[in-house]
């Protein structure tokens, strides 16, 4: 058994040293027993390396992670280390092995390392401690790091500072920088730093810099965790601060300059543009869709697809835009994803023929590749324009419950179109407050191809419409409720 101690200060060059030997001399990983510096001493033998054996080669990629990793507080990250070197000389494309437990608990490593070095150069706050016979001012910092990572970050300090002396004390290693030489020291215990006349300067300057208004606690502790509060000084003005912040967030409001009245009256133009004012009969609403030109998509589309059903459905259907049988049949629904809606719907007991079934962009977009035309997603502008049309149906349909099929429908009507998969089965308020049921869009039941997940997607879009049906079914044993 050949047993290992490395070294507080040169852990990497001492570590990667014994690999080499241990692997030129083909010594597996079981016979090896590696101490870590903070560890207790071994009470059954001494250090000992093999004699020096052949050359030995080691993939670029694994000299990288090694050198990031092997500063993990892990006690057993130097057997990790070794134990995949030792699997890595007879398969060299285990670096590439995206699905190997062990590499992939390296990598892990090596990003805590790389994480916990940003924090480093994040956090670190000197104080200056006097100035040296040769003029150099001299400053010091206390840091408390989650690995080892003040050798290997270092240098970052020595070009950054290398005008001044300083000092970076932690409870492991300490980096000493002093007339331009770097060295290092075993660890300290936490020393009584004076107080420094910048230091107010700063907390000024952070106070000022933070912006109420964008506050996100949650994300702010995520970047900045409380664990290094205590060692940074601005950090005990932050509870006041996140504490004062809903009330400078509405001052920063009450005091923001407003816009002059002509350009108020063109951005007041322009929102009304998008809300219908269609006061025209039911009947010659299609005929004015057909006719619409308010976007571009009218130039390339065959024509525009109104909506269809009873004049006074209680549910309305809403897609996100005609496909290319829609488009070229002017009937919504008629397409692939129109007939997987509807026999989901007979099985979930919706009725299809009492529905008003509709889509929020009238006219198809796509991109035209050989002889056929592949769906592209509208723009949030082309919803927009859409959105006169879909208003005017909405007002003449009057529904209790709209069912909005996919991001383009949930954009529209709720003015949010992300994160479908964790909303869908939810009610939402939409237009004039009416209740909106967000789901899938059948269309992305059909693209997906791993048949497992169709199916689960499958099951969910059914029981949302199996969710429309029943709420349907209460509204009218209560006449005058909306579903919600």
């Amino acid at each position: 058994m050949h047993r290992v101690s490395l070294p507080a200060i040169g852990t990497a060059k001492a570590w990667r040293e014994a690999a080499r030997a241990f692997l030129a001399a083909a010594v597996p990983p079981e016979q090896i027993l590696w101490n870590d510096h903070a560890a207790a001493p071994d009470l059954f033998g001494e250090d000992s390396l093999p004699r020096a054996g052949g050359p030995v080669s080691v993939p670029r990629s694994f000299i990288s992670m090694a050198e990031t990793a092997v500063w993990h507080s892990d006690p057993e990250r130097f057997a990790r280390l070794y134990a995949f070197l030792w699997r890595l000389k007879d398969a060299p494309h285990l670096m590439a092995d995206r699905g190997d437990p062990d590499l992939a608990k390296l990598r892990q490593m090596e990003k805590n390392v790389r994480r916990c070095q940003h924090k480093m150069k994040a956090f670190v706050r000197f104080r200056e401690i006097g100035t040296a016979e040769d003029a150099r001012r001299s400053f010091a910092a206390w840091f408390e790091p989650s690995h080892h990572t003040v050798e290997p970050t270092a240098d970052f300090f020595v070009r950054r500072f290398s005008d001044m002396d300083w000092r970076i004390l932690t409870p492991d290693v300490s980096a000493i920088f002093e007339r331009g030489k770097l060295s290092f020291q075993e660890g300290h215990s936490k020393p009584d730093l004076p107080e420094d006349a910048g230091e107010q300067l700063w907390i000024t300057y952070f106070q000022n810099i933070f912006n109420p208004a964008r506050l996100k606690v949650k994300a702010m502790q995520s970047e900045m965790p409380k664990k290094y509060w205590k060692n940074m000084p601005e950090a005990a003005f932050i509870p006041q601060m996140i504490a004062d912040a809903p009330t400078r967030a509405r001052a920063m409001a009450e005091a923001a300059p407003t816009l002059p009245p002509a350009r108020m009256a063109q951005v007041q133009a322009q929102l009304a543009a998008c809300d219908s004012a269609w006061d025209g009969p039911a009947e010659e609403l299609p005929k004015a869709i057909r006719a619409c030109t308010r976007c571009p998509l009218h130039c390339h589309a065959t024509q525009a697809v109104p909506g269809e059903g009873p004049a006074s459905a209680d549910l309305m259907v809403v897609g996100e835009q005609p496909g290319d049988m829609e488009d070229l049949s002017g009937r919504p629904f008629v397409g692939p994803a129109g007939q997987m809606f509807d026999n989901i719907a007979a099985s979930a007991g919706l009725d299809r023929e009492a529905a008003f079934v509709t889509n929020a962009v009238k006219h198809f977009k796509f991109a035209p590749r050989g002889k056929r035309r592949i769906h592209q997603r509208p723009e949030r502008s082309e919803i927009e324009h859409c959105r006169w049309w879909l208003d005017a149906e909405i007002a003449q349909v009057r529904p209790k419950l709209i069912l909005a099929m996919g991001a383009t429908a949930a954009q529209s009507l709720t003015g949010n179109g992300a994160n479908i998969l964790s909303r869908r089965g939810k009610i939402e308020a939409g237009p004039d407050g009416l209740p909106v049921l967000v789901t899938l869009h059948p269309s992305y039941l059909l693209r997906l191809p791993d048949r497992a997940a169709r199916e689960k997607a499958s099951a969910d879009f059914k029981q949302d419409l199996v969710t429309a049906a029943e709420l349907i079914a209460e509204a009218k044993q209560s006449p005058g409720a909306r579903p919600g």
